[in-house]
């Protein structure tokens, strides 16, 4: 045997060695497209709206069919928009090492998985749960990859608003699941995630406005004053809050959920509040603190959907 066979010998056991390796990072990727950390917090909305539709335990079976089909929705969602969007995350620092313009996982099969999964999800939502929740999921998926991803974007400050609207149907296909309908409750709650995704996003585009600004987004901390953007989060999280209220006298909630939504909402509205007046003083950067607000935001949602979660199994 020469050196050369030698070492392509040793080589190629090497690369066997890998191969685990190689077939772990595959799956990661196709995992990555997904965008598994967004769908978590959507999912986090979900769970406690079940609870309350159904004024205590769903049964595990329903919760654990409704929570696959929506991480199936959701991620086919997520995957199509990486695919649309593989322009702009390659000239984003924040998003190029994402697995398409990482070079990870090919375009053409990031579209394959992305309506694969996607059809899935809508059968798997249909014969397991209902057709309600089916279509729900369907229209959450057309919401965020057409109305968002290929309409709203590039064109418009306000996209994050109206694209925001898919982000508010897990609760609607969370509610579905349990009564097969949709009630004025779960319209309130839609409201909520609704008027919440301004605040919780454009503290980030704030953080990463020179990203945007390359890639050609306008996103609202782009194009406009953080004056502009510090007084339509105001306006979006007193919304939010008022949203949150309104659940109370319809009595579908107690009073877990009553302290939560005033308590929370009073917390997070002074975040905001502060933000704005730290704009009115011209601060920038980590001076400003935009990433307080976005934690922030996320920790608000958290705390009231757990309320929301606890509140049927409480009473006085």
């Amino acid at each position: 045997m020469t050196a050369t066979q030698g070492a392509s010998v040793r080589n190629s056991g090497r690369d066997g060695g890998r191969t685990p390796q190689s077939v772990r990072s595959v799956v990661l990727s196709y995992v990555a497209l997904t965008k598994p950390r967004i769908i978590e917090l959507l999912l986090i909305t979900t769970i406690p709206t079940m609870f309350l539709a159904a004024g205590g335990f769903p049964s595990l079976w329903l919760i654990l069919a409704t929570m696959v089909g929506g991480y199936l929705a959701a991620g086919g969602a997520n995957t199509l928009n990486m695919y649309l969007e593989r322009d702009i995350d390659a000239k984003m620092k924040r998003t190029r090492n994402r697995p398409i313009p990482s070079g990870a996982v090919s375009p053409r099969a990031a579209l394959i998985f992305g309506i694969t999964i996607s059809i899935v999800s809508a059968l798997w939502l249909g014969l397991l749960v209902n057709w309600v929740s089916a279509a729900l999921a369907v229209g959450a998926i057309l919401l965020y990859v057409v109305f968002y991803t290929m309409l709203l974007k590039r064109r418009t400050s306000q996209n994050i608003v109206w694209g925001g609207v898919a982000g508010c149907m897990p609760v609607l296909i969370g509610w579905s699941a349990v009564t097969g309908t949709v009630s004025w409750t779960a319209v309130l709650l839609f409201l909520v995630i609704f008027f919440w995704t301004p605040p919780h996003y454009w503290p980030l585009a704030e953080k990463f406005s020179t990203d945007y600004a390359a890639a050609g987004v306008p996103m609202l901390p782009v194009v406009a004053s953080r004056t502009n953007v510090a007084r339509q989060m105001l306006m979006h999280t007193a919304l939010m809050v008022a949203s949150s209220l309104a659940i109370i006298p319809l009595g579908a909630t107690g009073w877990v959920y009553g302290v939560a939504a005033v308590g929370a909402g009073l917390w997070f509205g002074i975040l905001v509040v502060r933000y704005a007046l730290r704009v009115r003083r011209g601060l920038t950067g980590k001076a400003l603190g935009p990433m307080t607000v976005f934690h922030g935001s996320i920790t608000y949602l958290t705390v009231l959907f757990v309320a929301l979660a606890i509140d049927p199994f409480v009473t006085l």
